[in-house]
């Protein structure tokens, strides 16, 4: 018979249960004191908050914006006249020099005018027979005209002697027509300025041969003062030109190619009457006193045109505008000095700075340069401003 299974006594589970519960204590023991010293390690490891990142700021002030429109042109001198001879003759004289200034009326060559001499003498000469001629026809009619009183002459020589003499004064009056002629073409022998201005390279020299109908001008006369500037901008702007000129005379500014350096200033003179469809682009024209000559005619100018001036406006430089997936938006500086994206609506831009339209008001602080790592609520701090920059 198999043996029996020993029981074991009641007095030894007590004993397995409390070495059961010590160990469990002394593990939840060492498990806290792990979690602890974990926590503990990872503050101890955690890096400091970021120092405030350094940028250029400005403050926005309220500021009369003049806007402008930029537009290539060239310079046209207000009158360019080739001088050409009018009559046929030998070049005996040019009494300019090249490149010089002439006034109106001034003369500049002259025909040998022998040829021409000769034919207003000539028609002279013809009225003074004619004249005299008259002056007989006359007496002659006188004394018919007694004689036919007495019917000592028929009437028929009356009204004959009558037709010759207005035939003579017909003639008289030829005369007075040929001598006029031949005075302007004796005039045209000596070449006049027609208007003032400076003139250029002599292209046929004295002792040739020239001709009215010649295509080769002696010189030519450009008139620079006033000057003007053809230009052309794109045709959505003509409904602010012409809103522009209604309001008054249009300022016009003329630059030199680079953009740099102001040339003149003159006012605009016209918008031309047709939009250019391939171009999609409008024609100018301003003129310039031009006083100096500093505006040479087949010069490229750049023209800038003044179409408003908005006042009590909110203008940024142009650095701080930053675009991105959800629009155009700048960085502003908080009261604690925390940067902060705001997205704002350009409005026209003026040179190296832009209209705000909405989204700024005066007296915030934006910042113009330094966003590389800018972050939204990142501390910032400004750089000390330059001369003339306010921050």
């Amino acid at each position: 018979m198999a043996d029996p299974v020993p029981h074991e006594p009641p007095s030894g589970r007590p004993a397995r249960l409390k070495v059961a519960v010590s160990i469990l204590l002394m593990l939840a023991i060492v498990g806290l004191g792990f979690f602890f010293a974990r926590r503990g390690a990872v503050h101890a490891n955690a890096a400091p908050p970021p120092a405030p990142l350094e940028v250029d700021a400005v403050t926005t002030q309220p500021s009369d914006v003049p806007i402008f429109a930029d537009g290539l042109g060239s310079v046209l001198a207000s009158r360019t006249v080739a001088i050409h001879s009018q009559v046929d003759g030998k070049l005996q004289d040019v009494l300019f020099e090249e490149g010089q200034h002439v006034d109106a009326g001034q003369i500049l060559a002259k025909i040998d005018p022998r040829l021409f001499q000769a034919a207003l003498d000539q028609a002279t000469a013809k009225k003074a027979q004619d004249d005299a001629n008259l002056i007989a026809a006359q007496k002659d009619l006188e004394r018919f005209k007694t004689l036919a009183l007495k019917s000592f002459e028929s009437q028929q020589n009356v009204d004959q002697q009558q037709a010759k003499v207005d035939q003579t004064r017909a003639q008289i009056a030829a005369d007075i027509a040929a001598i006029e002629s031949a005075q302007t073409q004796l005039d045209y022998t000596t070449i006049r300025a027609p208007v003032a201005g400076r003139i250029g390279v002599r292209q046929v020299d004295p002792g040739n041969i020239i001709h009215a109908s010649d295509q080769t001008p002696l010189a030519i006369v450009t008139q620079t003062q006033p000057a003007a500037v053809m230009f052309t901008l794109p045709a959505q702007f003509l409904d602010t030109v012409r809103a522009a000129m209604k309001r008054g005379p249009v300022e016009v500014l003329a630059f030199d190619r680079d953009n740099r350096r102001q040339l003149s200033r003159g006012t605009l003179l016209l918008v031309d009457n047709i939009i250019d469809q391939t171009t999609a682009t409008i024609r100018l024209k301003a003129t310039f006193p031009n006083t100096d000559d500093v505006l040479w005619p087949g010069e490229f100018v750049n023209a800038r045109i003044l179409l408003s001036t908005r006042t009590g406006v909110v203008a940024i430089p142009n650095t701080a505008i930053q675009r991105g997936p959800h629009g155009v938006y700048v960085w502003v500086i908080t009261t604690g000095s925390k940067a902060e994206d705001r997205s704002v609506t350009l409005g026209p831009m003026a040179g190296n700075i832009t209209v705000i339209d909405a989204g700024l008001k005066p007296g915030e602080r934006i910042v113009t340069d330094g966003f590389f790592k800018l972050q939204r609520n990142r501390a910032v701090t400004v750089k000390t401003p330059q001369p003339g920059t306010a921050s």
